[in-house]
């Protein structure tokens, strides 16, 4: 099972989503209904719903990017370690996933913006699962998961 613990840390996700916590609530119930994964685990991550200004920073602090972008990622475990780690406990901290208000929002009709936000936040989850997208073939293999949850979160 799956767990996300939402921080709203830039109020302007309001003008969007009335309640981020309900929205990813839900879809977190039905991705762990409907996927076979990690039922014997209870698998807690943090996820941050920030702005522009916020990702920024953290991008320069974290990854010595000075730029915006629209989602970070900070994984507690590298795959391996992470795999031990789910073998041995049944309650595992992942990591924590920003996303980007600003890079959300640029999709002009709430479908849309909703849409974006679900492929930010499992893209995030994907990467504290402990998948990357370095190579071609880790791309190819990260967007077909990101679509197979998407699909299961409809």
């Amino acid at each position: 099972m799956i767990k996300v613990n939402v921080i709203l840390n830039n109020i302007n996700w309001k003008r969007y989503l009335r309640n981020p916590n309900r929205f990813i609530d839900k879809k977190i119930t039905l991705l762990n209904k409907k996927n076979k994964l990690f039922k014997k685990n209870t698998l807690i991550c943090s996820l941050l719903l920030s702005g522009a200004k916020e990702i920024k920073n953290l991008n320069k602090k974290f990854r010595k990017k000075n730029k915006s972008t629209d989602v970070l990622s900070f994984p507690f475990y590298e795959k391996n370690q992470l795999n031990n780690k789910i073998r041995k406990e049944k309650e595992v901290y992942l990591g924590d996933i920003i996303i980007n208000l600003s890079q959300v929002k640029k999709k002009n009709n709430k479908a849309k913006f909703k849409e974006e936000l679900n492929k930010l936040w499992i893209h995030g989850l994907l990467h504290l699962l402990g998948y990357d997208h370095k190579s071609n073939s880790q791309y190819l293999q990260m967007q077909k998961i990101e679509k197979k949850f998407s699909y299961l979160i409809k």
